[in-house]
């Protein structure tokens, strides 16, 4: 298969449950607010490794938010043993202490019957002092501090969605693959409900289950996807002319908008030139039970 010059492998990748709460986070300014989801999302790369992965979903303006605010809303997942945690500790420490800022949620903009929802009391940090009051139809906590009020909501909907979709940019040099995996960045940010929660949402090193030298590792390099090893890994998946990889992961509220964020980012990602292939990561079934065919999510470019 080929899409704009470029091969397409005929693989697919492979997806896991997770639970997911979407945050809108709204300032005085488009500029304060993105600080305020920047913080929120710090630190939320892998559950390998995190307690969570977190992204910025996307821009909310400010006829879309209830207090009339520029805003953005922010994907947090994580199991749902952990989850209430982590919307506790993200907006206790990242939000509320930020200039400006006031929290809703954001997940019946996207799903129209949430089925879940988990209380966030905030309201205690206010000693007695909070009051109850009304913001475009939500009911909010007032929090006195230091620069005025906090103003957030305390009930935020959960959904189970779907995380580690993923495709893997190939091309002929660093520079190359780099500059496609960033334009496929920045085709998914037009895609609501998903985030890609790597830095800038690009990981340079994929990893794989385990290690075979170090028992103690939960995760390892993939070398059968580095250039540099091609020629001396048996197995190796690199193709002939690749000189480096990047892959994209996405979670997602639903399986769709994973499908729909892969195709976006993928059609963006082979129209730049020096790009060889495109590929995906996958465990044989043992990592999840979603299977993102390639040429499934493709269908309509291919």
């Amino acid at each position: 298969m080929e899409l704009n010059g470029v091969t397409i492998d005929d693989t697919y990748a492979e997806g896991f449950p997770t639970w997911v709460a979407r945050p809108i986070i709204t300032a005085v300014t488009e500029e304060w607010a993105y600080k305020a989801a920047l913080e929120a999302v710090g630190f939320a790369t892998s559950t390998i490794g995190c307690p969570a992965e977190a992204g910025i979903d996307c821009f909310v303006s400010p006829d879309e938010t209830p207090d009339g605010r520029p805003g953005y809303a922010i994907l947090i997942c994580a199991s749902k043993k952990k989850l209430k945690e982590q919307v506790v500790e993200r907006l206790s420490e990242c939000v509320l202490t930020a200039p400006t800022t006031a929290v809703f949620d954001g997940l019946p903009d996207l799903i129209d019957d949430v089925p879940e929802k988990i209380p966030v009391k905030l309201h205690f940090f206010g000693d007695g002092y909070e009051e109850k009051r009304e913001v475009g139809g939500r009911t909010v906590w007032a929090i006195p501090i230091m620069e005025g009020e906090y103003i957030g909501e305390e009930e935020f909907g959960i959904v189970k969605g779907v995380a580690g979709g993923n495709f893997f940019v190939m091309g002929e040099n660093q520079m190359a693959a780099l500059m496609a995996a960033q334009a496929a960045v920045d085709a998914i940010s037009g895609v609501c409900g998903v985030i890609t929660p790597f830095p800038g949402g690009i990981v340079a090193s994929g990893s794989k289950v385990g290690s075979k030298k170090y028992r103690f590792m939960n995760a390892s390099t993939n070398e059968a996807y580095c250039p540099t090893l091609r020629e001396k890994v048996a197995g190796s998946k690199v193709p002939e002319g690749v000189g480096a990889i990047y892959e994209i992961v996405i979670d997602g509220v639903a399986e769709e908008a994973v499908k729909t964020a892969m195709a976006e980012g993928i059609r963006a990602a082979t129209k730049v030139p020096g790009v060889k292939y495109i590929s995906a990561g996958n465990f044989g079934g043992s990592l999840g039970p979603f299977k993102l065919e390639l040429k499934d999510v493709l269908a309509d470019y291919l």
